[in-house]
């Protein structure tokens, strides 16, 4: 490991950074009052534990009320951040990590129904899809005074102790500005590049005079915006070069792409189905032009694509953000040699379409991430050694095996298929979600490596679990497709049927998606590619109507490409079978209005009940009765209580065992029972 070049050291100004491996300014809405407070900082803290580089806070920090925090952003435009900020800076630094914040003024990217109810600021009136506002063009004053509450709020963090910041360029106020396709101005701020480059300088300028010489500044920019009519590769490195020109930039962050809809943003933090590393180019040649440092992020998720970034010269430090947040402990095992352990980022998207959702953003499969004040990322022994009865071997009861036998207790695992992984089996049968299966592979590989016994093809009773004689019994079953109870129901196809191939369909198929997550995509998709013409149907007001917008923006675009149509609002009233074909009554969830429809096959993905007929076997037996205490689990405490002294072990279940939820509530499940037994 002494040889690999993300293990080497990185002198950045003052500023020695013990590796090349940096997290980048993002937001993940821990934020309260626009503060980082405890959670906000824990998180940070747990990846500076874990051996980072240099992690970015704060991403698109406000530094103005006319930049309102829409999703979850700090807002630095008053002193009442800089205690916060201190804290943080402290719990990072003393963990052997650099810390800097980023700072925005969004723009147009933002909503004006928000925060102080102000008009979205920008260089001209044309509205982003994004963010659906229409901005108002900017007047000389309006600029002004932006680049004054720039300086004040690089001054703040100064004063709260970071390392140095990151100013925002891309697709933000001073990108908006740059870009061709946004700034149609005919003064002194629109037109040629140097008009368009002249309230980027005078920022730049501003700010170094508020922070002086010794704070290092730098600036995420574009690097490519990769539509017709915006900023080519050309004009963004004469950009990057004149920005290094100015002697105050210590760095640039280069990106590409340009995130103002659903699908540029899924280009520009992809989910599955997009491109890996699809910049490293871009980044690479601007690194040539200039003699400042590089840094880039942007579905760098994996060790050796990092590795092969900073070999291969394309810049001088890497992001792995997202990858952080799968398991911030990821450069720890890098030097320990554990790289093989390392919990993948599988591309979920989860993190990103949550906070886009107006939510907190988790992990989809690291359910720790951000609970950092009650979860740990290490799980730590056991006082006592236990036997741990598992049944079911999909994610959530691998992860509660996995847990389980860090804790050092004697797991035993049984599973009624020849294979583990549960309905990550199905899930992953369609290319666009393929690495899905990703989140099963690691946690099978570390059930080997913790030795768990594994039992497959084994269908358990309650007599195979008593003659265990164990302590504590997880019932992680999962569920059963759920199917329509509608004049005509017999006649329906199952989702799971459609996947695993045990129902062989042609022609024409209906699809109806009750649940509007992943499921039903990853159906249509698979039953598409074998040439079927699939017509989707949804009674939801638009397809896939519980996914974040780069998760539905690459699915829906996949699927059309395929050719599968789409029609919202319509619920299934009867199948009825006429010759060899089925004819579906549809309602209009709106209106009432009946319409028909005749297909070959229905399809239906109406989410799951329960297995989990063992569960009420073992329940008389059991000292709680399968109760968990719900105040102590939620407050991150051993939740099994004895209500039953005559029963033998502790009782639980997980994930769909117990309701059709997702994958990360099955791991959260696992984390928040095992933790403490």
């Amino acid at each position: 490991m002494k040889n690999d070049p993300l293990l080497e050291p990185f002198q950045l100004r003052h500023l020695t950074l013990r590796n090349r491996i940096i997290s980048t300014a993002h937001a993940p809405s821990y934020e309260e009052c626009g503060h980082p407070r405890d959670q906000y900082r824990l998180y940070h803290e747990e990846k500076a534990k874990g051996g980072i580089g240099l992690t970015i806070i704060g991403g698109s920090t406000n530094i103005a009320p006319d930049s309102p925090s829409v999703f979850g952003q700090l807002y630095a435009g008053d002193d009442s951040i800089i205690p916060w900020f201190r804290k943080l800076t402290d719990g990072v630094r003393s963990h052997g990590a650099g810390v800097m914040c980023q700072i925005t003024h969004m723009g147009r990217r933002t909503a004006w129904d928000d925060g102080h109810w102000l008009p979205v600021a920008g260089p001209s009136g044309i509205r982003e899809r994004a963010h659906r506002s229409f901005p108002k063009a900017m007047e000389l004053e309006d600029i002004h005074r932006i680049i004054g509450q720039f300086a004040l709020a690089a001054k703040r963090c100064q004063d709260g102790g970071f390392d140095g910041i990151e100013l925002l360029s891309h697709s933000h106020l001073l990108g908006q500005f740059l870009s061709p396709l946004i700034n149609t101005r005919d003064d002194n701020y629109g037109g040629t590049l140097d008009n368009r480059l002249r309230l980027t300088l005078q920022m730049i300028e501003a700010v170094r005079e508020a922070v002086g010489p010794d704070l290092i500044v730098g600036m995420r920019i574009t690097g490519d915006e990769l539509q017709s009519g915006g900023l080519n590769a050309d004009e963004c490195t004469e950009i990057a070069r004149r920005i290094a020109a100015t002697g105050a930039i210590d760095f640039l962050n280069v990106l590409a792409g340009a995130p103002y809809d659903d699908l540029g943003l899924a280009g520009w933090v992809p989910p599955m189905g997009m491109p890996a590393a699809p910049h490293l180019t871009i980044a690479g040649r601007i690194r040539q032009e200039v003699d400042i440092p590089i840094f880039h992020a942007g579905g760098v998720a994996d060790i050796a694509t990092a590795r092969h970034a900073l070999a291969e010269g394309h810049v001088d430090l890497i992001g792995m953000t997202r990858a952080h947040m799968a398991d911030p402990y990821l450069v720890q095992k890098l030097i320990q040699g554990d790289e093989d352990r390392i919990r993948p980022c599988v591309g979920l998207g989860y993190c990103v379409d949550r906070v886009n959702q107006g939510k907190a953003a988790v992990c989809g499969h690291n359910a720790a991430t951000g609970r950092e004040i009650k979860m740990p990322q290490v799980i730590a022994k056991a006082t006592a050694k236990r036997k741990i009865v598992i049944v079911g071997g999909g994610p959530a009861g691998l992860e509660a095996a996995r847990i389980s036998a860090t804790r050092g207790h004697d797991v035993v695992l049984f599973e009624a298929s020849d294979r583990l992984g549960g309905q990550l089996n199905l899930a992953a049968k369609g290319m666009t979600r393929r690495q899905i299966w990703g989140v099963a592979d690691w946690l099978i590989q570390e059930a080997t490596h913790l030795g768990i016994d594994v039992r497959s093809n084994v269908y358990a009773g309650v007599d195979d679990v008593i003659a265990e004689g164990p302590n504590v019994v997880i019932v992680a079953t999962g569920g059963w497709p759920e199917g329509l109870s509608i004049p005509g129901g017999d006649l329906i196809t199952s989702s799971w049927d459609a996947l695993s191939g045990e129902a062989r369909l042609s022609g024409e198929v209906l699809l109806f998606d009750e649940v509007g997550d992943h499921a039903a995509a990853v159906c249509a998709e698979f039953m598409a590619r074998v040439g079927i013409h699939v017509d989707m149907i949804t009674p939801d007001r638009a397809i896939v109507h519980d996914l974040g917008p780069t998760n539905s923006a690459v699915v829906l675009r996949d699927l059309a490409k395929l050719g599968v149509t789409f029609e919202c609002l319509h619920d299934i009233a009867k199948v009825k079978q006429v010759g060899n074909r089925r004819q579906v009554s549809l309602r209009h969830v709106l209106t009432g209005e009946i319409s028909m429809r005749e297909v070959d096959h229905v399809v239906v993905e109406n989410g799951v009940t329960p297995m989990d007929q063992i569960y009420y076997d073992l329940k008389a037996n059991s000292r709680n009765l399968g109760q968990v205490n719900h105040a102590d689990m939620i407050a991150g405490r051993y939740s099994f209580y004895d209500t039953n002294p005559e029963g033998s072990y502790m009782l639980a279940r997980l994930g769909d065992a117990v309701s059709g939820r997702n994958i990360h509530a099955a791991l959260y499940d696992a984390l928040r029972i095992c933790k403490d037994i």
